[in-house]
């Protein structure tokens, strides 16, 4: 390769450089080097162009004389890019290294008279990187071969390389002694086995291949490069020519044959390569106005390898570009130069774009830092000059003041460690800078703690008729709940004192626990306060963060007393039963300190670390099932079940609650609308009967809004009204009509009247809308339930049962029939989505049902010899639960007899082998239930009377209860009921 002179020298007793680096730009070479590194700069060139390793070869190669000044066009355009000028007196005379197959002897000679030339004119104690040889490159026909991990070694350019493997340092070493310094430089394969993103283990895997192995991951193409230095285990490598290798030699080290490779014969005057290496340039030019980097490194490289030619054109750009080994290695083996400098101009392109999106991402921080920097400026500028004027104190004093006086009219009331920790915290807020994190964060937990309510608490109401008809305004019925809010206001009232309790309602959706929550607090005084845990999973929103944490807060109760500004609020915790657990703790297990009585009188909230008096406070908790309650999280609630509302509760909450809120709401007049008692009825029972009221509202307010439509078409509402138009700036226009009215007033005045009468009686005419059971449908659509007593009379093998669900109770059918009969055939099959339970059940059933019939009847095989069915309908609604026992064994032994059962019965409970009743869940949820379906006969376990006593009168009125502890009573009502008729 021509043009090679390496003098690049750093003199020991001044910081310049011999290669026309400033020292002034040192640091920014270290920045923008560091950062090339990130970018995946080519490694040869960190080498090479850096001013800031750790050592400086001083490199003298032989050089030619050239006996004329040669320009070339490449190297002109470049040197007006990079304002270096070819013929300084500082160069001196143009030097070569000859390294291109093309010298032959005369660049032999010339390199011999450099050596004289040389030798005689620099320092003796120099080390050379270069240095003469006695065999040629040329000649170099086996090289060692070095594995390169990251980059190709370009030819002209340095790559220093570790080598861990003492043979083939101690060979790389005595190559050196034997004047014939030269090895193979080859890009190194991937692994496909292992993770490319891990250098250390990468080059770990360098270091642990041995002969083929090595030569299986090398890549063919590569570089003959001289070893310019050894230090250590770090060889520097400059590199000369293409090889190509041909075979292995030996394994260890290994050494390899290799051809050189010449670049494919090419026409100078070629105006396709002309054009391609002029775009190049263009694009260089383009780079080297962004890039102060890369105007060194062609400043360098044209100083010391000589002139540009096409294909180092090609090698120096992609050399120097932050492409990937890959696409470098493609540059490198590419003979052909046209194509090589298209393959290099395709990498400098998008280095291009990467350079403007770097340079505009540059540009924007500045412009961000530089605006918040004067931002910044200006506000400490107005800060001292209110500060000259007495305008503004301090920021610390300010703040300090501020906490103080909101202690100041509570602090006999606050308590004593809390005073303490405020006075440490404002001592400590006053010797912290105001620019430190630390003073926000103390900042902070100083106005947290100064701003709850120490001791603060509300009057409160222990006037018990007063709260009964608060009660009784907002809410129909839950008498349980209100006699329980009366008792706590009577203990209160006759301690002259209120302590806090822990109160969980728990019922289906939609029967008011929620509503129920603020018309309590309303009735006792007190301030109110929700928050639902419904899928809470971290325990800081109950306890607080630790203030360590950046954007730490207090727990929600902490939230809760800043909020209402009293110690004594009432707080509903709304969804209790649906409490999350994650990573971040079990808030169940958090919420004990909090709802215990006995603890809560010293709640430390994580955040203030200090602590706090909840006994005033009353809870008052909700759920759904209160089975997903943790155990001793239930055993410190009062738990008050709220069962849902029959339909005359259901009317009652509809007239006197729902209907007068949605028409208000729809803006309907009373006058406007009625709707009869019978279309209630038939809103409840069709399409409501939830336990709750939640979709009877949503009904009702359906209904008001298509009433609402209906009267605005119908114009049975006056117009939107006109703004205000104030008399001094409105415009008047007199016409001939107001000169007329003018000269009449009597007349205009007589219209008008006129007019309004019409009015009011086009309003008069309007019809009231009815809203009455044969056009309910067209308000609210078809009915969503049916009758859910399918038979008036139960046929053989069908009885009906009770059940319970999170809505409310409900009726189901249990059918059982025969498949087949046949000698030995007995058997059960089970369907209609049942739990495992329901299942055990329907055997045990199947059990007792056989061994009555063997007392009743010795003499029927009617269970030993059929196959039967059992249905629960309906099949896609899971069912689950043993309280269907009873109505089992009625069902079987109903086909087994061929009896019906008397019509209006159901019942319930759970049987056991023995034939005993045990008690259930749900009496008057199942009640309620019986009554819609206008069952008049129940059969509850005798266990459950005490249950069915304490229900409302108007919910047992009519009802045939019968309490039985014994399968064989049931038998007797079931089917005995011509005994009972005769």
């Amino acid at each position: 390769m021509k043009g090679f002179d390496t003098n690049l020298r750093l003199q020991a007793s001044s910081p310049d450089f011999s290669n026309g680096f400033l020292p002034k730009r040192q640091n920014l070479l270290n920045l923008n080097l560091r950062n090339c590194y990130h970018r995946s700069f080519s490694p040869t060139m960190l080498k090479l162009f850096t001013s800031s390793a750790s050592r400086v070869h001083h490199l003298t190669p032989a050089i030619r004389v050239g006996s004329s000044s040669v320009e070339s066009p490449l190297f002109k355009a470049l040197s007006q890019l990079t304002g270096w000028n070819r013929r300084s007196a500082s160069l001196g005379q143009r030097v070569f290294f000859c390294s291109e197959p093309t010298d032959g002897e005369a660049a032999a000679e010339a390199e011999a008279k450099a050596v004289e030339s040389d030798s005689e004119g620099s320092d003796s104690k120099s080390s050379s990187a270069i240095v003469p040889t006695n065999p040629r490159p040329e000649d170099c026909l086996t090289v060692l071969a070095l594995p390169v991990p990251h980059r190709p070694l370009f030819p002209g350019f340095y790559m220093p390389i570790y080598v861990k493997d003492p043979k083939v340092l101690a060979a790389l070493q005595e190559s050196r002694r034997r004047q014939a310094p030269y090895a193979g430089a080859f890009l190194l394969k991937d692994d496909p086995s292992t993770d490319s993103s891990t250098s250390s283990d990468a080059e770990k895997n360098i270091n642990e291949l041995k002969g083929k192995d090595l030569l299986n991951r090398l890549h063919e193409v590569g570089t003959l490069a001289q070893i310019s230095s050894i230090q250590g285990d770090q060889v520097i490598l400059v590199g000369h020519r293409r090889l190509r290798i041909t075979e292995m030699v030996s394994e260890e080290p290994l050494t390899v044959k290799v051809d050189h490779l010449k670049d494919n014969p090419f026409d100078m005057d070629d105006d396709v390569i002309k054009a391609t290496s002029f775009e190049v340039i263009s694009t260089l030019r383009d780079v080297l106005k962004t890039s102060s980097l890369w105007r060194d490194h062609v400043q360098t490289y044209t100083q010391h390898i000589g002139d540009f030619t096409y294909p180092r054109l090609a090698d120096f750009g992609a050399a120097i570009c932050g492409a990937n080994k890959h696409q470098t290695q493609e540059v490198l083996e590419e003979l052909d130069v046209h194509k090589r400098l298209r393959l290099t101009l395709e990498l400098m392109k998008k280095e291009m774009e990467i350079s403007k999106i770097q340079e505009t991402i540059a540009k924007a921080i500045e412009e961000k830092i530089s605006g918040e920097q004067r931002r910044y400026l200006l506000n400490e500028q107005l800060k001292a000059i209110k500060k000259e004027l007495g305008v503004e104190t301090d920021d610390k004093s300010a703040l300090s003041a501020k906490f103080r006086e909101r202690i100041e009219p509570n602090k006999e009331k606050i308590p004593a460690h809390v005073l303490q920790v405020i006075e440490e915290e404002l001592t400590k807020l006053q010797l912290l800078e105001a620019s430190s994190s630390e003073f926000n964060v103390t900042r902070n937990y100083l106005d947290w703690l100064t701003i709850i309510p120490w001791g603060n608490y509300s009057d409160e109401n222990f006037d018990v008729v007063r709260a009964q008809n608060i009660l009784d305004e907002d809410h129909y019925g839950l008498s349980d709940v209100k006699e329980r809010i009366l008792e706590f206001i009577a203990v209160g009232r006759l301690r002259g004192t209120s302590q806090g309790k822990i109160i969980c309602l728990s019922g289906p959706p939609g029967v008011g626990k929620t509503s129920i929550g603020r018309s309590i607090a309303r009735a006792l005084n007190r301030k109110f306060f929700r928050f639902s845990v419904g899928g809470l999973a971290d325990v800081a929103e109950i306890k607080g963060h630790r203030r360590t944490y950046v954007g730490a807060m207090p727990g929600k109760m902490v939230q809760c007393l800043k909020s209402v500004g009293t110690a004594n609020p009432l707080v509903l915790i709304d969804e209790i039963d649906k409490l999350g657990r994650g990573h971040a703790g079990d808030p169940a297990s958090a919420l004990l300190e909090l709802l215990d009585p006995e603890q809560n009188a010293n709640f430390l909230d994580h955040y203030l670390d200090v602590t706090i008096d909840l006994s005033k406070v009353l809870f008052v908790c909700t759920a759904n099932v209160i089975d997903m309650i943790p155990n001793p999280l239930l055993d410190r609630m009062e738990v008050i079940s709220i069962a849902g509302y029959i339909t005359d509760e259901k009317v009652h909450i509809a007239r006197d609650y729902l209907e007068k809120t949605a028409r208000g709401d729809c803006g309907v007049k009373p006058e406007q609308v009625e709707v009869s008692d019978a279309a209630l009825l038939s809103l409840i029972e069709n399409y409501c009967r939830e336990a709750g009221v939640r979709n009877l509202q949503k009904q009702i307010e359906k209904i008001y809004r298509k009433i609402a439509l209906k009267l605005v078409r119908e114009g049975a509402v006056p117009e939107e009204p006109v703004a205000a138009i104030d008399p001094e700036e409105a415009e008047i226009v007199e016409s001939p009509e107001n000169d007329i009215a003018k000269e009449n007033p009597g007349s205009s005045d007589s219209s008008l009247d006129e007019s309004n009468k019409e009015a009011q009686t086009e309003k008069i005419a309007i019809e009231k809308v009815m809203i009455d059971e044969s056009n309910l449908a067209d308000y609210v659509g078809k009915p969503v339930f049916h009758a859910e007593k399918l038979y008036e009379q139960t046929p053989v093998g069908v009885v009906m049962g009770l059940a319970w669900t999170s809505m409310g109770g409900s009726t189901l059918y249990i059918e059982t029939t025969v498949v087949e009969e046949g000698e030995g055939k007995g058997a059960l099959n089970i369907t209609g989505q049942l739990g495992d339970v329901m299942k055990e059940s329907a055997q045990i059933a199947h059990t007792v049902a056989r061994k009555i019939m063997l007392e009743k009847e010795p003499e029927n095989q009617f269970f030993a010899n059929s196959k039967l069915h059992l249905h629960v309908p309906a099949g896609a609604t899971p069912k689950d639960g043993p309280s269907a026992g009873c109505t089992m064994i009625t069902s079987l032994l109903s086909l087994a007899t061929k009896k019906p059962v008397r019509k209006d019965l159901a019942m319930t409970g759970e049987v056991t082998l023995t034939g005993r009743i045990l008690p259930i869940g749900g009496v008057k949820e199942k009640t309620i239930a019986a009554r819609r379906s206008q069952i008049k006969t129940i059969i509850f376990p005798e266990a459950n009377r005490r249950d069915f006593d304490e229900l409302a009168e108007n919910v047992k009125e009519g009802l045939e209860v019968h309490f039985v502890d014994d399968y064989a009573k049931i038998f007797e009502l079931a089917f005995g009921y011509d005994k009972q008729e005769d």
